[in-house]
């Protein structure tokens, strides 16, 4: 069975390639901010608690260990200010984007069955209610769809592609109108460690539920906060009841963390000092990107927090890309991610500062 049998989109990467080969070409090499995949060192700490775990000849269990599940826990409420969770509440991910992906299927939803998604949105949303079978609506505000009974939304802030950052009270909006439905909300908050112009808020804070988690996940990663994207290192949280059913679940399908990384896990969600020095580089980045790309034309827009800056020149999203290869720069097409994004591309801030400085030159010479 192919992609198109499956009624897929192409994967948005590859149209890249001609692109990415152009700005390979530049005499000082590619800059490449378009994936967003992390450069910057994954910290000590993580790698050590990943390589003395390294002796581990069992299976890990689906839920993971009790280590890990406190560690969760006691991160979601420090630093989250989240309602109490129960231990059945919590639960490790090989990386947020196969949940993602999975999420609607494990739900057990169909033809008959509504997602809703951001209207300019991580594509993956899309993918996972595509491959369950289900309906796909495009929405940022509940009040547009009051006659839709959606059995899933999603939200997420800071918002991949564009960096805005939801209030408490669009966030309590989204949680009454799925309440009132019986529809899961799923929010998508991996990006929350990054919110530069305002204060990010968890689905998990009272100040949104009303002091309960019924209907709710949140989902984390660990990939950006701590830069062990390659550990593939996330988890879900939130009603017990809802959080336990993709247990038992995923127990079938054998979705298991590793035991090394679990470890790892439990040692990074412990610490927040890793997590601030990433911070600033990614401040450090952001301070002398934005202005160069203003300066060459470009007008950034939202990107109150996230790792990236979504961009216009009020001209087709490809013209803007093959303008920046020319450039050597690359960057992600607006048309990734829905129609309502076509004019923009999104300027990712992970690279190193060697590389970033290269583009400002180029932006500005």
């Amino acid at each position: 069975m192919s992609v198109r049998d499956r009624h897929l989109p192409d994967f948005p990467w590859d149209s890249l390639a001609g692109a990415k080969t152009r700005a390979q070409a530049h005499p000082g090499g590619i800059v490449d901010l378009s994936v967003g995949t992390p450069v910057d060192p994954t910290p000590e700490l993580g790698r050590r608690a990943l390589i003395e775990a390294a002796d581990a000849p069992g299976y890990p269990t689906v839920w993971g260990t009790p280590a890990l599940r406190d560690a969760v826990r006691t991160y979601l409420q420090g630093r989250w200010g989240s309602v109490p969770i129960a231990d059945e509440g919590v639960l490790p991910v090989i990386g947020t984007k196969e949940l993602v992906a999975q999420l609607p299927h494990l739900l057990g939803l169909g033809a008959d069955d509504v997602v809703v998604i951001p209207e300019v949105a991580y594509p993956t949303y899309e993918v996972g209610a595509l491959l369950a079978g289900a309906r796909v609506v495009a929405c940022d505000d509940p009040s547009a769809i009051e006659g839709l009974k959606p059995a899933l939304v999603w939200i997420n802030s800071p918002a991949n592609p564009h960096g805005t950052i939801l209030s408490a009270g669009h966030l309590a909006a989204w949680v009454g109108y799925c309440r009132e439905r019986g529809a899961v909300l799923a929010s998508d908050e991996c990006y929350g460690e990054f919110g530069w112009d305002r204060e990010p808020v968890s689905v998990l804070h009272p100040s949104v539920n009303g002091g309960s988690l019924h209907g709710l996940l949140a989902v984390h990663s660990l990939s950006k906060r701590s830069n062990v994207a390659g550990y593939r290192a996330g988890f879900v949280a939130g009603e017990s009841a809802l959080v336990s059913a993709l247990r038992e679940l995923r127990k079938h399908a054998g979705g298991m963390v590793p035991t090394p990384v679990q470890a790892a896990m439990a040692a990074l969600l412990g610490d927040q000092r890793h997590v601030q020095q990433q911070r600033e580089r990614y401040l450090r980045r952001r301070g002398v990107l934005r202005p160069a790309l203003e300066a060459s034309g470009f007008r950034v827009e939202h990107s109150e927090g996230s790792l990236y800056l979504w961009c216009t020149r009020d001209e087709p999203g490809r013209v803007s890309v093959d303008r920046l290869a020319e450039l050597g720069i690359l960057v992600a097409p607006g048309d990734f991610y829905g129609a309502a994004s076509t004019n923009f591309v999104r300027v990712a801030l992970t690279a190193t500062d060697e590389r970033v400085d290269a583009a400002v030159n180029r932006l500005t010479g």
